[in-house]
């Protein structure tokens, strides 16, 4: 069945205070959509988001960014006033989100809200209760990251990175208001995103997600299971992820996130992960897994390492992990990011899974070769793109593309 729909991060729906939110923006996003005839909208990662802002680092791999609670429906809750929100500057730019200015005015008003929600509420203890597996961990995570001014999990003291029982029985102590707080920000988020995807599904709209294949060095989920990564027992990360180099990228791209260690997660029959992609089949209809390659084998780069020049190609868990998944979860919509160096096995891979792959069309004019991503060479079993969040819009690629780019693809169209 063919479907189409357009990628639109919730930051980007238009918003009057810095950062797109699950509130009316969104829901005329959706009308749009339905309007224009379109059955799918994809969002970017909506993890909360850490240092450089990037939606494929966050502190949590579970959790909703808390800028995507939506400041007019804590007024019609009664949890804010107008008044409040207007005593608040939101920038003055319709097009670019301000991030230190977000960071710096919109955490008061949430904690405004947050003292007028009752903790003792039954929606909310119901709330904490069907996030148990996660929440209490991030909780914590994010009171001690505020506690110590924000700083980075490597540099917590040792007894707090390492998880001793005692420091951490002493600070759940000292921080539980704080910790409170942080969970009633996932409250008001999941329910905002939750209101905003039923609404979706009623009109025919499915919500395509993204799951990014890697945590980031610092957050709760490296924090909490260390022993399913790849660190030397005192959370110092062994190897880091990334790519080799080539061409665009000489020095390749040293990512730095944790690599798994996958005899660990195969003894466990890949329980973290088949919960993790439960939970995603929750708050989306579809799920995009980025980097897919990196199950069939990931490059690992020694984490002392200032290039990726020196790392190297290691075999990932391939059709093993894949075929826990179709058993586990044989209902979950999977997308497959196949783009990158995709080799035999990679290709092997995706065609075992069943799972569609991707194409854009952005690169399908580069040269006259006949390769892949131009639209005769699709196959049934593919996502077809204009352009990802990591190429630049169609309006711009039309304007910088080559002229032999745009002679090919105005000749073939």
């Amino acid at each position: 069945m063919r479907k189409s729909g357009i990628l639109l991060p919730l930051s980007s729906v238009p918003s009057p205070y810095g950062f797109g939110s699950a509130g009316q923006s969104a829901i005329d996003f959706i009308d749009f959509l339905k309007t224009a005839g379109q059955t799918c909208w994809q969002v970017l990662p909506i993890g909360p988001i850490g240092y450089a802002d990037s939606p494929y680092q966050s502190f949590s791999t579970f959790a909703v960014n808390p800028y995507y609670i939506d400041l007019d429906l804590l007024v019609a809750q009664g949890l804010l006033t107008c008044d409040e929100i207007c005593a608040y500057d939101w920038g003055d730019s319709a097009n670019y989100a301000d991030y230190g200015l977000l960071y710096q005015n919109r955490f008061p008003l949430l904690r405004l809200a947050a003292s007028r929600l009752d903790p003792q509420s039954d929606d909310f203890q119901t709330f904490l209760s069907q996030e148990a597996d996660w929440i209490e961990d991030y909780a914590l995570f994010m009171a001690i990251k505020v506690s110590l001014q924000m700083v980075g999990l490597r540099e917590w003291p040792a007894e707090l990175r390492q998880r001793d029982v005692s420091a951490l029985k002493r600070i759940q102590s000292e921080l539980a208001p704080e910790i409170i707080f942080w969970q009633q920000l996932q409250y008001m988020a999941f329910r905002h995103w939750q209101s905003v995807k039923a609404y979706a599904n009623a009109q025919g709209i499915s919500i395509i997600g993204d799951v990014p294949i890697y945590v980031s060095p610092d957050s709760s989920d490296l924090w909490a299971q260390p022993e399913l990564f790849q660190t030397d027992g005192h959370m110092n990360l062994v190897d880091v992820a990334g790519c080799p180099p080539d061409f665009f990228a000489p020095l390749g791209q040293l990512w730095g996130n944790p690599l798994y260690d996958w005899p660990q997660h195969q003894q466990t029959k890949y329980q973290w992960w088949l919960r993790r992609l439960r939970h995603a089949g929750r708050i989306y209809d579809v799920v995009r897994i980025d980097h897919f390659r990196g199950f069939e084998s990931y490059y690992a780069i020694p984490s002392q390492d200032k290039t990726a020049e020196n790392g190297c190609w290691k075999p990932g868990p391939d059709y093993d992990f894949i075929q826990a998944v179709l058993r586990e979860l044989p209902d979950l919509a999977i997308i497959a990011e196949d783009l990158g160096v995709i080799t035999a096995g990679v290709k092997e891979l995706l065609a075992r899974s069943g799972y569609p792959g991707m194409k854009v069309l952005q690169f399908a004019f580069g040269d006259r070769s006949g390769n892949d991503y131009l639209p005769y060479n699709y196959d049934h079993n593919c996502v077809v793109y204009t352009g990802t969040h990591d190429n630049t819009t169609t309006a711009d690629w039309l304007r910088t593309a080559s002229p032999d780019e745009i002679a090919f693809a105005r000749e073939y169209l």
